[in-house]
């Protein structure tokens, strides 16, 4: 299930578990100041073990230390339609298709919901090559990979806008999650 971040207490798990990714892989900590969603990935039996935060993107965001995205010709008619994703993270036994399934879904969602046509990103290889070949996900990569913060990282563009006005290409996408989302937002209603 994914559960968007509420209160301050979701907030400490999903910092708990992207830290515990983080400093796993050897990444340098960053907490953000501004998110426009942070998402979390929750078990069916009511454990925390996947994170995803999208952020404002700017051309003084410090994403731009590690690729040239301000550079990027469709980044730079699409300002205000762009977003970043951070904090992707899945605790180890968790790192399987059916929860990278579940967040990239969500962060779709998420996309179309605020009309972002981009999000930008600086991913693990490994990673970056599994949204590239197993997901079949639109994305550019921006120059080699780098060091950033930590480790190497690849920067990339993904056109979300390509994937939410063309769901059916994407077998694996599921919006499954729009009922928690609504369903949450009503429940939070409800108790306010």
């Amino acid at each position: 299930m994914i559960k968007r971040v509420e209160n301050e207490l979701e907030l400490a798990m999903f910092n708990g578990v992207w830290t515990t990714v983080w400093r796993e892989k050897g990444f340098d900590l960053e907490f953000s100041a501004q998110a426009l969603e942070r998402l979390m990935i929750i078990t069916a039996e009511g454990h925390y073990v996947g994170t995803a935060e999208i952020k404002p993107y700017s051309a003084a965001s410090t994403i731009n230390e590690a690729g040239l995205f301000q550079e990027h010709p469709e980044l730079m008619r699409a300002q205000g339609e762009i977003a970043e994703i951070d904090k992707i993270a899945l605790l180890k036994p968790y790192r399987g298709q059916q929860y990278i399934t579940e967040l990239l879904s969500s962060l779709i969602y998420s996309a179309e919901e605020r009309q972002i046509k981009y999000f930008v990103s600086l991913l693990e290889p490994v990673f970056f090559r599994a949204l590239r070949v197993t997901f079949k996900v639109p994305l550019e990569k921006l120059g080699e990979k780098v060091f950033y913060k930590g480790d190497y990282v690849v920067p990339m563009v993904i056109n979300v806008e390509q994937m939410y006005s063309n769901k059916q290409k994407y077998a694996w996408l599921s919006y499954s999650q729009q009922t928690v989302f609504t369903a949450h937002a009503s429940n939070a209603g409800i108790q306010n």
